[in-house]
């Protein structure tokens, strides 16, 4: 009965979820990278006077005002990225860790003594019976994520595009022969 209580108190101290907060700040979320555990719950608050979110590959708040709150509990260990949809230059992540399983301790093997069926015989036979039992917990490794980049804004881009135009022309120009 004493085996049942420590291992119901165990289960129950392991699956105690924690809340953690990410407030959503002068455009990013702090902080930018958080490591929990499965259950635990994050809430973002956005201080922010311009609307944000929160959008990972699976899971996506509304859209939150000023003051505004959401939160989310994780249930499977691994690396989540997350963006504003509306602002994808604030990037953040939860790395999210299996929970820890709790394993108790293997009995002890005792021998067991065997006596002959007929009384003929003078000698015992001592069986010692071992069981072997492996208790690894299994823990899944998070998914390695792909390396991101920051994207370049749009203007930039352009910018660039129409550099390259303008320098092409100039060449071209200036490599034809003059006619007089």
């Amino acid at each position: 009965m004493a085996a049942f209580a420590v291992l119901t108190f165990a289960v129950s101290t392991a699956s105690a979820a924690t809340t953690h907060q990410i407030p959503i700040a002068r455009y990013s979320y702090v902080p930018a990278t958080m490591t929990v555990n499965v259950g635990d719950v994050v809430t973002w608050t956005n201080q922010d006077q311009a609307s944000h979110d929160v959008a990972g590959g699976t899971f996506h708040s509304p859209m939150l005002a000023q003051g505004q709150s959401w939160s989310f509990t994780f249930t499977q260990p691994g690396t989540f990225d997350y963006i504003c949809s509306v602002h994808p230059d604030m990037r953040a992540s939860i790395v999210v860790r299996a929970a820890e399983t709790t394993v108790p301790a293997a009995p002890v093997p005792q021998p067991v003594v065997q006596e002959p069926a007929a009384p003929a015989a003078t000698t015992a036979t001592t069986t010692a019976v071992t069981a072997t039992t492996s208790a690894v917990p299994a823990v899944a490794a998070p998914a390695p994520s792909a390396p991101t980049s920051p994207a370049l804004p749009g203007m930039l881009l352009l910018a660039g595009l129409v550099a390259a135009v303008t320098t092409l022309c100039l060449l071209l120009i200036g490599s034809r022969p003059d006619r007089a």
